[in-house]
């Protein structure tokens, strides 16, 4: 541990490395997933092109860059964890504990430190859903705190923050009470808070679309609907229906286009089944007219599913049924949408949808005018982002497992790491191709970081950074 006295002397050293790429949020700037470097290692592993490797505690959060420093969160018996490492090193600078008097549940394949964390020259804001959002400087001091919660979020957290000019911005998406937030990043304070009553559980991270004239907007993929919000007030100006539930997928924004993919279990069938109003229900099934249906009331059909009593009461009220009835009408897909209009722009600007094939976590990737998509069990497709059109559709040699990881890309190469730690490096096209198969051998969740010609990829129990070391 190094002494803040010492830490404030580095600062130096941090403005001067302004001007390396950085990589601030999860999936970079933008949140594309795009890198500018160039003589990115093709072959690396736990033998290969390692620059250094560091020992963390678990999390699934992803790396993020800013000047000299690396941010991830963790967590360690019940810490929750900041942790800031030397990025030219992989040295730990400072580690930071969170409060946490609260234990909220979370499925296997997540963790209490999934969220990344956002960084700018000042400061790095990390999320945990077990407090809320914290602010620290460069040398491990806290700036400031906001409690958030608690929430009712059943598999646990999983969308980032991201900063969007002097605003950190956060969607807070569960099954009751739904928001989106904006604070002063300087100290902490709510600007704005938009209730999504809308929506119910969700993953997602927004995007922030700038058109060439007019405000910025928040683009929030959610559960059965993209919507954009002002980001200067909160306020909803458009959306799109027929978002699957528990979207997962960070918005890509490229010219006047937003591309964003939902998938969930139910959402493949092109013949979606036909449900009752919650009205023919409750004529047909509420014995005690209640105007709520217990278990014993729900039509013959119909199971008693605890995820869809969202206010967890052991009935099922209109709320309940709507969600439901909705969530079994809506189809998965990967939907192209054209940005502009205000109110319900589904049947406007909707310029194309794909539903065969989609990932279910990983976010798709748009880079040299290719959409590239990867599926649990190592299928890949790639897509003409104008058309939709299929261009390529192929299983990857050796590495058919499961995707947590999104896509990132350089240097004409796209990496799509698994969870069992199987990299597949591509040869960026439409019709890609498959130039090595590298192997961690240790279980991967969190998405690379890609800055100045090194890869830094988190496992289970290390950071990496791989770089050329002599030759490719």
């Amino acid at each position: 541990m190094i002494r803040t006295s010492a830490l404030i002397l580095l600062l130096p050293c941090f403005l001067a490395s302004l001007a390396a790429e950085d990589w601030p949020q999860f999936r970079g700037p933008s949140g594309s997933g795009i890198s500018v470097s160039t003589n990115l290692p093709v072959h690396f592993g736990p033998e290969n092109n390692v620059v250094w490797q560091t020992p963390l505690p678990r999390g699934h959060s992803s790396p993020v860059l800013a000047g000299n420093y690396i941010f991830v969160t963790a967590f360690e018996d019940k810490k929750l964890l900041t942790i800031c490492l030397e990025r030219s090193s992989g040295k730990i600078l400072w580690q930071r504990e969170a409060p946490r008097d609260r234990f909220e549940s979370y499925q296997p394949a997540n963790t209490p430190a999934s969220p990344s964390p956002v960084a700018d020259e000042k400061f790095v804001y990390v999320f945990f859903g077990d407090f809320g959002l914290l602010a620290y400087d460069l040398t491990g001091q806290e700036i400031w705190r906001l409690a958030l919660g608690p929430f009712n979020n059943t598999n646990g957290h999983g969308s980032s923050p991201i900063l969007a000019g002097n605003k950190l911005v956060l969607i807070c998406d569960q099954d009751i009470g739904s928001y989106l937030i904006a604070v002063d990043k300087q100290n902490g304070k709510p600007l704005w808070k938009t209730e999504r009553p809308e929506v119910a559980r969700g993953y997602a991270t927004p995007g922030v679309f700038r058109p060439k004239n007019g405000p910025a907007e928040l683009i929030v993929p959610g559960a059965f609907q993209l919507i954009s919000y002002s980001l200067e007030s909160g306020k909803k100006l458009w959306w799109v229906r027929g978002m699957a539930w528990q979207l997962k997928s960070v918005p890509l924004l490229h010219g006047d286009m937003i591309y964003v993919n939902g998938w969930e279990t139910g959402g493949d069938t092109d013949f979606p089944p036909t449900i009752l109003s919650f009205d023919e229900a409750l004529t047909k099934q509420d014995a005690n007219q209640d105007g709520k249906l217990a278990k014993g009331e729900l039509p013959p059909d119909v199971k008693f599913n605890p995820d869809e009593d969202l206010d967890h009461d052991g009935l099922i009220d209109e709320r309940d049924w709507n969600f439901r009835r909705t969530r079994y009408m809506a189809q998965n897909s990967l939907v192209a949408v054209r940005w502009g209009g205000r109110g319900d722009v589904t049947d406007t600007h909707v310029v194309w949808r794909h539903r065969k094939s989609l990932p279910n976590v990983p976010s798709p990737l748009l880079y040299q005018d290719v959409l590239y998509l990867v599926k649990d069990g190592g299928i890949v497709t790639t897509l003409n982002p104008k058309t939709g059109e299929v261009l390529k559709q192929a299983r990857l040699p050796g590495a058919a497992e499961r995707y947590w990881v999104s896509p990132v890309a350089g240097d004409g190469k796209v990496y799509l790491v698994s969870e069992g730690g199987k990299i597949s490096v591509l040869k960026a096209a439409g019709k890609w191709e498959v130039l090595v198969l590298n192997d961690l051998a240790d279980e991967c969740f969190a998405t690379p970081a890609i800055a100045d010609g090194k890869i830094y990829l988190r496992t289970r129990t290390k950071l990496y950074c791989f770089g050329l070391k002599h030759g490719d």
